[in-house]
């Protein structure tokens, strides 16, 4: 479907929802929860575009929505229970306020097996769509108050509709920016590329275009995102890397910092590894998921690189960026992983010394090739798990106090969740950060000179101009 052809598919929708919904329906009051990674999160920042078209007004309980939209992750087993046990409280509130309707959308929506466990165990939900129809969500909602009991539509295909949808940024100052979407790369234990689709790349012009808009209102920063941006472009006639977006993006006037997420160690190439000595505006960050230290492990998760290769890709960013933090993904407890291979693991984790890294156990999904594996015992996982942490937290220490004493420059985002005397945000190298300060600060790029560390932040002073 072409975009302007899209365009006035939403807006009719919208049209028509706003013209037939049911008089009974005089507030309009919704809820979006989201669930997993920050695809998820800019998806809701779209879906609660729409809904601010249609009138709604948004509150933070369920208690006082009259919608209530759960946007789903499926990647682990432990985030599609959480929706469940979720669907099973809203159960209760149904029976009491029956006008309140409920949606389920997201990546669990694109997999059969869940979306019939939904249907056929809450049939308190009203409406279900997937993660590539977003823009269906007034026609559906409208055909849910016309009286049908479960409106539900779900596109296999990814459109790429972010010029044709607006989104509610949850702040001004920092943005989500889809360059591509769907995966490619069937790694064996998942199953994103069966809920997000095949992969596609956003035109340049299109991403251009964007976040040009968003410097004008005022995005300072801007995150691109993607299953797996180091691929980005491969789906064009002509040649465009992520390297060639990202010097595009670094000239736009307003933007001052950069970041992408999520990069597949296979596809890093030297060109994106210089782009973190020449782009000025590129943050000193790099987010690359290793996911294991053991070549055999990697190959039967069909990774396509060895420990070898990785650790080569990691020395080849670090010589051209001595400076660079490091962050990644490490999965414990794979079908089939042996001791020896957890400690090739661990030995890959003191080689790098990574900055942070998001640590799981493997969680088994339904109709993948690792399912069909043999399983490691739940008491070797969680055993492997807390040794894995007991390396990891003591580098992140060492790394959070070799910034003691130095001047940083800091987004800051929000007032601290544990003190809200301070105000905490973001360094250059995505470190977070609290320090004393006050509603004005939110927004602002501030200096900041950090006094202490633990594993897990830093505490600074406000350096006064």
């Amino acid at each position: 479907m072409e975009n302007k052809e899209l365009i006035n598919d939403i807006n009719n929708n919208v049209n028509e929802y706003i013209r037939n919904i049911k008089e009974n329906i005089d507030e309009k009051k919704a809820l979006v929860i989201t669930h997993g990674c920050q695809m998820n999160e800019h998806d809701s920042e779209k879906i609660t575009w729409l809904l601010e078209k249609m009138g709604y007004d948004f509150v933070n309980e369920v208690e006082d929505a009259d919608l209530i939209i759960l946007n789903t992750c499926s990647v682990r087993h432990s985030a599609e229970d959480k929706v469940y046990g979720q669907l099973g409280n809203l159960k209760n509130l149904k029976s009491k306020k029956k006008n309140i309707k409920v949606a389920v959308c997201g990546c669990m929506m694109q997999r059969e097996e869940s979306r019939n466990y939904v249907i056929e165990k809450f049939p308190n939900v009203d409406i279900i769509f997937g993660t590539n129809n977003i823009w269906k969500l007034p026609e559906l909602l409208k055909s849910s108050y016309d009286g049908k009991k479960l409106a539900m539509d779900i596109e296999d295909n990814p459109l790429s509709i972010d010029d044709a949808l607006g989104a509610n940024r949850l702040y001004n100052f920092k943005s989500y920016v889809n360059i591509m979407y769907g995966c490619n790369n069937f790694c064996s234990y998942c199953i994103v590329p069966y809920t997000r689709g095949r992969e596609t790349s956003r035109r340049p012009h299109e991403i251009i275009r964007e976040i040009e808009e968003l410097a004008k209102n005022g995005t300072k920063e801007v995150t691109l995102l993607g299953q797996n941006v180091n691929s980005y472009g491969k789906t064009f006639d002509d040649k465009f890397s992520l390297a060639n977006l990202l010097e595009e993006i670094n000239a736009i006037n307003g933007i001052e910092r950069i970041r992408f997420m999520t990069s597949h160690p296979k596809d890093i190439s030297d060109e994106l590894i210089y782009s973190f000595k020449n782009l000025d505006k590129l943050c000193n960050f790099l987010h690359l998921p290793v996911q294991a230290g053991s070549s055999r492990v990697l190959k039967m998760m069909n990774r396509k690189y060895t420990k070898e290769d990785y650790l080569r890709k990691i020395d080849k960013v670090k010589n051209v960026n001595p400076n660079i933090a490091l962050s990644t993904d490490i999965m414990v407890g794979f079908p089939g992983e042996s001791e020896e291979d957890f400690l090739d693991t661990l030995d890959l984790v003191k080689k790098v010394e990574y900055d942070t890294a998001f640590t799981f156990i493997y969680s088994m999904r339904e109709n993948t090739p690792a399912a069909r594996m043999d399983q490691v015992p739940d008491k070797v996982k969680h055993e492997r798990f807390e040794r894995l942490l007991d390396i990891l937290y003591p580098i992140q220490e060492r790394k959070n106090k070799a910034f003691i004493g130095r001047d940083v420059d800091v987004l800051v985002e929000d007032f601290s969740k544990k003190d809200e005397s301070n105000v905490s945000g973001r360094t250059d190298e995505f470190k977070l950060i609290n320090f004393k300060g006050n509603k004005s600060d939110i927004g602002k790029i501030l200096k900041v000179k950090v006094k202490d560390a633990n594993s897990f932040s830093l505490v600074g002073e406000k350096i006064e101009s």
